[in-house]
């Protein structure tokens, strides 16, 4: 079974926009991304300190570079090219959620709990849209 093309591509540019909005944010102003992310009271990355400019700027960098990899085939669907970013995005989201289930930082049960779920998210959404994709419009 192979979802359509319409909504592979609207997957794929949902996944850039997120990583989109956190790379503009950590590159930007690591020190209020380090300070708040994800926002709505909870603050996940401070959990892990100390603080530093250079490697959230880079995580921004990452989201980023991610977020141009899935908006490619948002815009000009090509299976290959699809799959090639979702397998990016898998990797970093696998090894980032490995990290966390091993290092919690200061995080308390419900918060770390949270931040799994959303990081295993990131893990099964590539995993399930990998082998759905659809073949490259005619």
């Amino acid at each position: 079974m192979r979802i359509p093309v319409g909504w592979a591509r609207a997957g794929l540019a949902a996944g850039a926009a997120v990583l989109a909005w956190w790379g503009l944010w950590a590159y930007a102003a690591p020190a209020h991304f380090f300070d708040v992310f994800p926002g709505f009271g909870q603050h996940w990355t401070a959990a892990y300190p100390p603080f530093n400019e250079h490697l959230t700027a880079d995580l921004g960098a990452t989201f980023l570079t991610l977020a141009v990899l899935l908006a490619v085939p948002a815009v000009r669907y090509r299976r290959a090219t699809a799959r090639l970013a979702l397998l990016g995005v898998l990797v970093f989201d696998t090894l980032h959620l490995v990290f966390h289930t091993v290092r919690h930082g200061t995080l308390d049960t419900g918060p770390l709990l949270a931040s799994l779920v959303l990081l295993a998210g990131g893990v099964l959404l590539p995993l399930v849209m990998l082998p759905l994709l659809p073949p490259d419009p005619a």
